[in-house]
């Protein structure tokens, strides 16, 4: 598929960067910043989504759908876009062009229409629950999530067919769709109106429709209750719910906002259009920046996604922590029994003593072993070595007695 131009030379030079190498630099660093948080963030959410994944709800596939979106996108393309930064052009030029041009359109339309489908939904459950409460289930959710990657791969896929083209972005260091081809013919003027149309400016709209409607008739609902003297603690958790996907909606709008907008006029500019390479940095660097908000927004208002990172950061330290075993061998000044076992777990709340026999059947002058559990990381100045499981299945009985001398390890 050629590009847009008539000589070798300009094809080349579309590939170029038309930034300073210093600004060039700059991209990267912004794009991989991008990256590693957006890694972070989602890859959080999607293994807290898999640890509870027995307890979501049907509208909670959405949510996950989107985070995957944002996670993939930023593995396996913007890499290619970060090192054609550092390099100063395109790397790979016309084919990897397309490749990222096809990726990006796809998992762009793929948010697009999550975002849009999750705004509908949450719609229809807070004003019509009752009419579409049976048809918002598990089964319809994973439904629309495959028909929302059907759609936007098809349609991304028709500029591979002549409807359309991927071509270099006017800075040189990315790719997208050729906007301009609006006034080379019939189908490149129709698939980016319909592009544009249907597929930005009709998802937007529902999404700000939808939006307002949930916010409206939230408050609506706690104003009543509220003039009746009712509390009721779902209000809050529902008004916290509408705050949380009203944020995500809005936040992925105002990121794409000035892309859509400087795309949008670039259309109506058929020759040279002069204006600063850096006019068409900013906005897609701004658009990038939308793979990182969400976890944010989750952590800050859903509770249990606090609650369940929480109990993973915790799982994760005892997992790294584990139990302690601390063996010390008394002198004979210490204790007439000359071993102490002394068993020790990481972040344990209070002490324990557990205490253990030998069976009634053995001679009396056998001795009794008592283990204590503490929090103390040294027995008699003696540093406490780790060790992997060890407690036992038959392990020792609890005894409550004498907690004042939990301090110091008991002697066989």
């Amino acid at each position: 598929m050629p590009l847009n131009s008539s000589s070798d030379n300009r094809t080349i030079s579309a590939f170029t960067s038309k930034l300073t190498p210093a600004a060039d630099i700059c991209v990267g660093l912004a794009i991989l910043l991008v990256v590693l948080l957006s890694v972070l963030g989602n890859g959080l959410v999607l293994l807290i989504c898999y640890r509870r994944r027995k307890k979501m709800a049907g509208s909670e596939l959405l949510c996950v759908n989107l985070a995957v979106v944002d996670f993939l996108c930023c593995v396996c393309f913007y890499p290619l876009s970060i090192l054609s930064s550092f390099h100063h052009a395109w790397l790979g030029e016309h084919v990897t062009c397309v490749y990222y041009s096809l990726g990006c359109y796809i998992f762009g339309l793929c948010g697009m229409f999550t975002i849009t489908a999750i705004s509908v939904i949450r719609y229809l459950k807070t004003c019509y629950s009752l009419v579409y409460a049976e048809w918002l289930k598990g089964a319809n959710i994973r439904l629309v999530c495959c028909c929302i990657w059907l759609v936007a791969t098809v349609w991304s896929s028709f500029p591979l067919f002549g409807w359309g083209e991927y071509v270099p972005e006017p800075y040189g260091l990315s790719c997208t769709v050729a906007w301009r081809r609006y006034h080379t013919s019939a189908k490149d003027a129709f698939y980016v109106i319909c592009s544009f149309a249907c597929f930005t400016l009709v998802p937007v709209i529902l999404i700000v429709v939808s939006q307002c409607r949930i916010l409206y008739k939230v408050s609506r609902f706690s104003s009543s209750l509220s003039s009746r003297g009712i509390r009721n603690n779902l209000r809050h958790s529902e008004k916290r719910l509408s705050m949380m996907f009203f944020c995500i909606s809005l936040g992925f709008v105002i990121a794409w906002a000035p892309y859509a907008v400087v795309s949008f006029i670039s259309i109506f500019h058929n020759e040279h259009w002069d204006m600063a390479p850096e006019g068409f940095v900013f906005p897609a660097l701004f658009a990038k920046s939308s793979h990182i908000y969400n976890p944010f927004i989750y952590f800050f208002f859903n509770k249990t996604f606090q609650r369940e990172l929480h109990c993973l950061l915790l799982s994760c330290y005892h997992k790294l922590g584990g139990n302690r075993v601390g063996v010390h061998t008394a002198t004979g000044h210490q204790a007439p029994h000359p071993i102490h076992i002394q068993l020790q777990e990481r972040g344990c709340d209070q002490k324990k003593i557990f205490a253990s026999s030998h069976d009634r059947t053995h001679s009396k002058s056998e001795p009794k072993v008592k283990v204590t559990h503490t929090c103390n990381s040294h027995v008699l100045g003696r540093p406490v070595y780790t060790c992997w499981g060890s407690t036992s299945k038959n392990g020792p009985t609890i005894s409550d007695k004498n907690p004042a001398k939990d301090s110091q390890p008991v002697s066989i």
